[in-house]
Formats: C-alpha cells, structure tokens, sequence
C-alpha cells in the first residue's frame, strides 16, 4: 500500500519542454526535479509529473471529461491561495473558480488550468473532507 513518503508518478505530453517549464515551475510553482533533452520531472503538489516530449499534434481539449488531473485539497486555503496564484501570473484557465452540486454533501469548488500542450488541470476543494476519496 501507498505510504505518505511514496509519490503517485504521471506522464504528460508536452510538445514544447520550456513552455512546460513555464507553465509548472515559474507558474504554479513546482519543483523541477530533473531535465533531460526529452522530458522534464516535476514535484506536482508532493506527486511525479513528467512531461515528456512528443511532436504529436496539440489540439485544444473539447472537454474536461474523460482526460484529466489535479490537485484535491484537504483544506480551503491551499484552494485559495491557488487561485490568487493563477491571477497574479496570469495562468490560462480552461474553466473558471465555480462551485459545483451546491448543497448537496458532494459540493466543492473547482477550477480547471490547460497548460501550453493542451493538458487540463483540475483543482478542487470538497467542503466536507470524506468526499475527497
């Protein structure tokens, strides 16, 4: 089983590594743990991300679903400073801070990023913390 020491690893597409470096390090604020002429690894949030580089076409995403990933906080601040972070540097956002099943115990708040290779990212914050598995 997963410990809090393990890190879950994803790789991305990405078809310009230095767009990439902008979008994660010098936007969002990761930490650029290794580069290579071919891929870039990240520290997302405390998990793997790799970008790697294809020159498969980029097209932007028709919709969120099925293909996505993010960030589920626990607590609302994290949320909040996200979404001051994403003003100040100006971060493309695909669909703005919305509050989504209002009232219901499922309700949270949301925001989805697209990075420069068309790759969504959702942000999310449950009200109450047992939806968030």
């Amino acid at each position: 089983m997963r410990t809090t020491a393990d890190a879950f690893h994803l790789a991305i597409p990405s078809h310009d590594l230095d767009l990439a470096y902008g979008f994660y390090v010098e936007g969002l604020g990761c930490h650029l743990a290794r580069r290579y002429a071919d891929r870039i690894t990240l520290d997302f949030f405390g998990d793997q991300v790799v970008c790697h580089l294809t020159e498969m076409e980029v097209r932007p995403p028709e919709d969120l679903y099925p293909r996505h990933f993010g960030v589920t906080f626990r607590e609302e601040s994290p949320y909040e400073d996200l979404l001051r972070l994403v003003a100040l540097r100006k971060i493309p956002v695909y669909r703005p801070d919305a509050l989504r099943f209002e009232g219901t115990v499922e309700e949270h708040r949301t925001v989805v990023l697209v990075d420069p290779s068309s790759n969504l990212l959702e942000f999310k914050h449950y009200r109450d913390p047992r939806m968030m598995h």
